[in-house]
C-alpha cells in the first residue's frame, strides 16, 4: 500500500509508521506546530527522538485516526506522558488523549491495589517523566493509603523463629504469609510489591515506615522482597551471577538493610544471618555488613550455630568460616547486653562452644582465632555456675584435628579450660585423653580429688541429704530400711576417704616422676604405667588405646 503525500513516514523504535498529517495536527498541538513550519518536509528527522515505545506510539497513532483503544493499568502511564509530551490537551481539542487516558488512571487504576503496582512497574524505563507529571507520587499515595487501612496487604507477619525450633520445614513456614487474605480480595492475582523495582520500592516502604504502619508487616515485604531479588541467586556459592546481577543485588541488599526495623526480634535472627551471607558474596558496602552484624548481636542469644556459619569469601581465604564476623558480633552483643539476669550471657556462651565445636574440625582454623573467641565467651560468663563440658568438647575436636600443634599451643588451647566445672563424665574421658597436655590431666585428677573430698566432708559432717531427709519422713513405716542404708553409707564414705588418701598419694607420686623426667620421650612408659593406675584408682579400667569411657552425648563426646 503506497503513502499519500499527505502522510508523514515515520520509525519508531524501528517500527514504520504511516501517518495522516491532518489527522496528528488536529490532536496533537506539537504536531500541529511542526507540521506548520514545515509544511513539504519530511518530518521523521524531527521526531524520532520521542520517548516512546513503539507500542505506546501505536495507541496514540489509533486514537488520531478515530480507531477505540485498549487502554489498561500497564499502558496508561505511559500513554499520559506521551500525550502530554505531544500536546493532546482539551486546550488544543476537546475530548482529546489526556482527558482520556487521566479519567482511566483515576477511576480505574488508583483504587485498585493490584492495578496501581502494575502501573508503577510499567513506569520503570520513563520514570522522570512519570514523576515530573504526578504520576508516581499518586500511585504510591494509593498504595500507602491502602496499606494503612489494611496492613496485610504487605504480608503477614513473620514468625520469629527461636534456638528451639529445629525443625527445618518449620523453618521455611515461618516466612509465608498467611494467603486467606486472598479469599476477600476479589482483584488478587498474587501482583505486590516485590514486583517493583528498588528504585520505586524503597521510597514507598519509607513511607509507610514514617506514617507508622505497623513495623512488623514492613519487615514481612521487606523478607519476599529479598527472597525474590536477592536470596534466590545467592544460595550456593557455585551460584556466579553475571557483574550486572550482582551489582543489582548489591544496591538492593543495601538499601534494604538501611530500611529494616531497629527493634530487637522484628527480624529473625536466621534471615538476618541469610542476609550477611549474601551482603559478603555481593561486596556489599562494610556500612550495610556492619549494620546486619549490629542487628544480629542484638539478639543473639536466639541464635542457632546454624546462623553463625558464614562461609568466608575471596580466593585468599584460609580459614572455612568467618571467624572475624563472629567475633564482631559477639562483641555487639556483649557491648549491648543490659539486662542484671546472666542467663543471657550463658546462653550465648553457650552457643560459642557449639561453634567452637563446629568449627574446630577445619584444619586451617588458626590457635589465636580459637583462643580470642573462647577467652571472649569465658569473660562473660565469670561468676557463673556455667558447665565447662561444652569448652571440653570444642579443645577435643581442635586437639584431634591439629595434631601438628606444639606441647607449648596444646597448653596454650587448655588454658580456656575451667576443669573445677567440668561434669563427672567429662573428666572421666579427660582422665584417659592422650591429647591432653600431661598438667592439664593432673589439673583435672586434682579437681576429681577436692570434689570427693568435698563430697565425704559434707557425708561426714551429716550434711543434708535427700535420701535420708525422705527416709526421716516415712521412719515409722521403715525404720529398718533406713538403718540398713545408714550402715551401707557409712562403709561407703569409709571406701570413698580411702580413696581420696591413695588418690592424694599417687598425684604426688607422678608429679615427683614429671619433675624428675629429663624429657618426656624418657619417661612415656612410667607416665603410662602411672596413669594406667590413676585410671584405675578411678574407676576407669579401659587401656590408653582404647578409650571406651564415653560422655553422655548431650555433654561431650569425642570426635569420631
Amino acid at each position: 500500500m503506497h503513502a499519500s503525500s499527505s502522510d508523514v513516514q515515520l520509525n519508531i523504535c524501528g517500527l514504520p509508521f504511516s501517518l495522516n498529517r491532518e489527522l496528528l495536527a488536529a490532536r496533537s498541538s506539537k504536531l500541529a506546530a511542526l507540521l506548520k513550519e514545515n509544511p513539504e518536509d519530511d518530518l521523521s528527522h524531527l521526531l524520532g527522538d520521542i520517548p516512546t515505545d513503539s507500542e505506546t506510539f501505536e495507541i496514540v497513532a489509533r486514537f488520531c485516526h478515530g480507531f477505540d483503544i485498549n487502554l489498561s493499568s500497564e499502558n496508561v502511564i505511559k500513554v499520559l506522558c506521551l500525550a502530554h509530551y505531544l500536546g493532546m490537551s482539551e486546550i488544543h481539542s476537546t475530548n482529546n488523549l489526556t482527558k482520556k487516558a487521566c479519567f482511566y488512571f483515576q477511576n480505574t487504576v488508583l483504587p485498585s491495589w493490584n492495578k496501581s503496582i502494575k502501573a508503577l512497574k510499567s513506569a520503570e524505563n520513563i520514570l522522570q517523566q512519570a514523576a515530573d507529571l504526578g504520576l508516581i507520587d499518586a500511585c504510591a499515595e494509593s498504595i500507602i493509603a491502602k496499606v494503612m487501612h489494611d496492613p496485610s496487604l504487605l504480608g503477614e507477619p513473620m514468625r520469629n523463629v527461636t534456638t528451639t525450633d529445629v525443625d527445618s520445614e518449620n523453618d521455611e513456614n515461618a516466612y509465608k504469609p498467611n494467603v486467606r487474605r486472598r479469599l476477600f480480595v476479589l482483584d488478587w492475582k498474587s501482583e505486590d510489591l516485590t514486583l517493583l523495582s528498588i528504585a520505586l520500592y524503597e521510597p514507598i516502604i519509607r513511607a509507610m515506615v514514617h506514617r507508622k504502619v505497623p513495623l512488623e508487616y514492613v519487615a514481612s515485604s521487606l523478607f519476599h522482597y529479598l527472597n525474590k531479588w536477592v536470596f534466590s541467586d545467592t544460595k550456593g556459592e557455585e551460584d556466579d551471577p553475571s557483574t550486572y546481577e550482582k551489582n543489582s543485588q548489591r544496591v538492593i541488599i543495601e538499601a534494604v538493610e538501611r530500611l529494616l526495623p531497629q527493634e530487637r526480634g522484628l527480624i529473625p535472627i536466621s534471615l538476618l544471618s541469610q542476609m550477611l551471607q549474601s551482603a559478603i558474596i555481593l561486596d556489599a558496602h562494610t556500612e550495610c555488613k556492619t549494620g546486619l552484624e549490629i542487628r544480629i548481636g542484638k539478639q543473639l542469644d536466639q541464635a542457632t550455630v546454624k546462623d553463625l556459619l558464614i562461609p568466608a569469601r575471596g580466593y585468599a581465604k584460609e580459614e572455612q568460616y568467618d571467624t572475624e564476623s563472629v567475633k564482631r558480633i559477639l562483641k555487639n552483643f556483649y557491648s549491648n547486653y543490659a539486662s542484671t539476669d546472666k542467663s543471657g550471657l550463658v546462653v550465648v556462651a553457650e552457643l560459642v562452644d557449639n561453634f567452637l565445636a563446629e568449627v574446630s574440625s577445619d584444619i586451617y582454623l588458626k590457635l589465636n582465632t580459637f583462643l580470642s573467641l573462647a577467652e571472649l565467651s569465658q569473660a562473660a560468663t565469670g561468676g557463673t555456675n556455667r558447665n565447662s563440658d561444652g569448652m571440653y568438647r570444642a579443645i577435643d575436636i581442635y586437639l584431634d584435628k591439629h595434631r601438628h600443634l606444639t606441647d607449648w599451643e596444646r597448653e596454650e588451647v587448655c588454658r580456656v579450660l575451667d576443669s573445677s566445672k567440668m561434669s563427672p563424665e567429662a573428666c572421666e574421658h579427660a582422665a584417659q585423653n592422650e591429647k591432653l597436655p600431661v598438667r592439664v590431666m593432673v589439673q583435672i585428677l586434682f579437681s576429681v580429688q577436692l570434689k570427693l573430698k568435698d563430697t565425704v566432708s559434707k557425708k561426714i559432717q551429716g550434711g543434708p541429704d535427700n535420701r535420708l531427709l525422705k527416709l526421716e519422713e516415712d521412719e515409722e513405716d521403715a525404720r529398718g530400711t533406713s538403718s540398713n542404708e545408714e550402715e551401707m553409707m557409712k562403709a561407703e564414705m569409709e571406701k570413698m576417704g580411702s580413696k581420696v588418701v591413695k588418690l592424694e598419694k599417687e598425684c604426688d607420686t607422678m608429679k615427683r616422676e614429671i619433675q624428675r623426667g629429663g624429657s618426656q620421650h624418657k619417661n612415656q612408659k612410667g607416665k603410662t604405667s602411672i596413669w594406667k593406675e590413676m585410671k584405675r584408682k578411678l574407676g576407669c579400667m579401659t587401656s590408653l588405646h582404647e578409650p571406651n569411657c564415653h560422655v553422655k552425648k548431650k555433654k561431650v563426646h569425642p570426635p569420631k
